[in-house]
């Protein structure tokens, strides 16, 4: 039988979103109907850089301009973004997988569902994006997902610590903002894709929750501490207002968590 392991490597290295997107769902199809093992044995190359079409141009993200949601091109480079943060969580979905290879089948589970569903937020999003008249890859984009994930490569408890609960948590935050925004300006084509991959993220930051705490309670660590800790040394000033209260704690974060967020963030000069 196949490997899982080895079938989410894959997925990594595809450069073509096309490739990329049936791969993740052939591989997350297999995984479902029981059609691949998991070789333990073999221990996980490293991967420095997934596989990525041509375009976008990659840039530094002070080089990105900021454009108005009112015109057209403004909404096609909001959506531009939006759909290269979902083509990179396709890619951090399936590395979770790729190089831990010690925990419990229920992880390989529930991450490599959430590769198939930030392969369909990325549909949505190109979807949305053609609709106005442009492709991925249009606009630069920056290379910041995935230099997180480098960053944690070494420790599951502080990938699942870092990515799922501090990045991706950060868009539980700003997206019903953006949602009403779009619904002001009439863009309910915009608006019903969001709202789908808002109710799906929540899910997906809950899932990162249940492994941090899993591996906090494996290993005996205090995970309140352990987080602080955690984002001291890897996310300084990273943890900013407004913060959905509602939202994260649907997602797993609990009352001494927001409050530390919460201190967190008063300590953060405003941009």
């Amino acid at each position: 039988m196949a490997d899982l392991f080895e079938q989410a490597g894959r997925c990594i290295m595809a450069s073509s979103p096309d490739t990329k997107l049936s791969l993740t769902r052939q591989t997350r199809d297999a995984w479902t109907a029981g059609e691949l093992v998991l070789d333990r044995e073999t221990a996980a190359e490293p991967i420095t850089r997934p596989g990525r079409p041509a375009r976008p141009e990659l840039v530094h993200p002070p080089q990105l301009k900021s454009r108005k949601l009112t015109s057209k091109t403004g909404r096609a480079a909001f959506l531009h973004a939006l759909a290269h943060i979902e083509f990179n969580a396709i890619n951090l979905a399936w590395d979770a997988v790729y190089r831990f290879r010690d925990l419990p089948g229920e992880y390989y589970d529930d991450w490599s569902r959430v590769a198939a569903e930030e392969a369909a937020h990325f549909v949505l999003l190109r979807d949305r994006l053609g609709e106005l008249g442009c492709e991925y890859g249009d606009f630069p984009a920056h290379d910041g997902l995935w230099h997180m994930a480098r960053q944690t490569a070494h420790d599951c408890l502080v990938r699942m610590a870092l990515v799922p609960r501090v990045l991706e948590a950060r868009g539980l935050d700003v997206t019903p903002a953006m949602i009403e925004r779009l619904r002001q300006l009439g863009d309910t084509g915009t608006v019903d894709a969001l709202e789908v991959i808002l109710s799906d993220e929540i899910g997906h930051v809950g899932i990162g929750s249940r492994w941090y705490h899993f591996l906090c309670e494996q290993r005996g660590v205090e995970p309140l501490e352990t987080f602080r800790t955690l984002l001291d040394e890897y996310a300084p000033g990273r943890i900013r207002q407004p913060m959905n209260a509602e939202a994260r704690q649907r997602a797993g974060f609990s009352r001494r968590e927001m409050q530390l967020l919460n201190q967190l963030a008063a300590s953060t000069p405003s941009r």
